[in-house]
C-alpha cells in the first residue's frame, strides 16, 4: 500500500509536468481602480460609479461623494474629515482607520459596511441605514447620541440600524 501511493503520486506529478496548465490573463473588467498617498482634497465624486474602488492613505478631506454608488469600496488609513457622503451606497465597503470627523453620512446605506477603528465625531446621520454594520461599540454609542431619521431609500431607521437602545 505504501509503495501505490508513492506510484500514484509519481503518476500525478509525471502528468502535470508533461501537460503544463496554460497561462490565464485576468479579465480587465475585474481590475479595480486604486488611489494611494495623493492628497484629493476637495475634489468631487458626486453621482459616480466608484464600486470596489479603493483609496489607500489618501486625504479627502472637503471632499463631495454625495449620492456616489460605493458599493464594496475601501477606504483606509485615509482622511475624510467634513466630507460629503450624504445619499451614498456604501453597501458592504470597508473603512479602517479612517478620520470622518464633520461628514455629513445623512440619507446614505451604509447596509453590511466595515467600519472599524474610523472616527465619527460630529458626523450627521440623520436617515442614514447602518443595518448590519459592523462598527467599534465605541463609535456606535457616540453615533446613537446623534442618530434621527429614516432612510428615505430603504425606510429603515438610523437609530433602529445602529441598534441603539
Amino acid at each position: 500500500m505504501k509503495h501505490f501511493r508513492r506510484l500514484v503520486v509519481l503518476l500525478l506529478v509525471l502528468v502535470f509536468l508533461s501537460f503544463p496548465l496554460s497561462a490565464q490573463a485576468a479579465s480587465s473588467s475585474k481590475v479595480v481602480r486604486s488611489e494611494r498617498a495623493k492628497d484629493l482634497s476637495g475634489r468631487d465624486f458626486s453621482g459616480q460609479s466608484l464600486i470596489e474602488q479603493e483609496f489607500s492613505n489618501v486625504n479627502l478631506a472637503l471632499s463631495n461623494f454625495s449620492n456616489a454608488d460605493l458599493r464594496g469600496a475601501v477606504f483606509k488609513d485615509s482622511v475624510i474629515n467634513q466630507a460629503n457622503w450624504h445619499g451614498v451606497d456604501f453597501t458592504y465597503g470597508i473603512t479602517h482607520l479612517v478620520d470622518f470627523t464633520g461628514a455629513d453620512f445623512s440619507d446614505g446605506i451604509f447596509v453590511e459596511a466595515i467600519m472599524l477603528r474610523s472616527t465619527f465625531d460630529e458626523v450627521d446621520i440623520a436617515g442614514a441605514d447602518f443595518t448590519d454594520a459592523v462598527l467599534d461599540g465605541p463609535q456606535v454609542r457616540k453615533l446613537c447620541a446623534r442618530a434621527s431619521g429614516v432612510n428615505s431609500k430603504t425606510g429603515v431607521a438610523t437609530s433602529e440600524s445602529l441598534g441603539c437602545r
